[in-house]
């Protein structure tokens, strides 16, 4: 290698230090980006068609599966009976809609005829158990019927973010087991050591 490419390589590196160091301390100077989100309203800031949290109105829901078999991941479980006295009358005992493997298509949304379910723009989903994400829209003691659609009339639905909002505190409740109350069964292995 002459001295003169030597020199050249050393020039091209330090160009190239120089370079980086100008990004790096031009950043110094400018105003941070984060937002800091307790001190801020998000809710604000969201997108106009931010999807967040399902909810469900089950007071005007048809009983028509249609979000069901729309869910690509299966987060969406309806149980519907019949009654037993007259076995044309039909009532749900569970709308349940698992926000933990919700992925936010909006699938389900587009397949509801009457606006049943829908987005809000509630994005905290915050929990100490999982299993408290669930959100459970019917009471199996207390079934709901079916909403008859009727020509012409548009389905009196309850305002979006109405019934998530009431359902949030619990979210935040400990697991219904407890820390204390779970087994602390030692991990098994995936082999098995036979005795001699």
């Amino acid at each position: 290698m002459s001295t003169k490419q030597y020199v050249t390589n050393i020039k091209n590196t330090v160009q190239s230090i120089w370079a980086g160091l100008t990004v790096t301390f031009s950043h110094l100077l400018r105003r941070p980006i984060t937002v800091q989100y307790p001190d801020v309203s998000v809710k604000e800031r969201l997108p106009e068609r931010y999807r967040g949290l399902l909810e469900v109105d089950t007071d005007v829901c048809t009983l028509c599966q249609a979000c069901e078999r729309a869910c690509p991941i299966a987060c969406i479980a309806i149980e519907i009976e019949k009654d037993p006295a007259n076995p044309k009358n039909r009532y749900m005992t569970r709308f349940d809609i698992d926000a933990a493997k919700c992925m936010y298509c909006g699938l389900c949304v587009e397949q509801c005829t009457t606006g049943a379910i829908s987005h809000t723009r509630e994005f905290e989903a915050t929990s100490a158990a999982v299993d408290n994400l669930v959100l459970r829209y019917v009471d199996p003691l207390e079934p709901k019927l079916p909403y008859k659609v009727q020509k012409g009339v548009e389905a009196p639905r309850r305002p979006v973010g109405s019934i998530v909002r009431t359902r949030l505190p619990a979210w935040n409740a400990r697991s219904p087991l407890g820390p204390a109350a779970e087994p602390s069964a030692a991990p098994k292995s995936d082999v098995e050591v036979k005795n001699p």
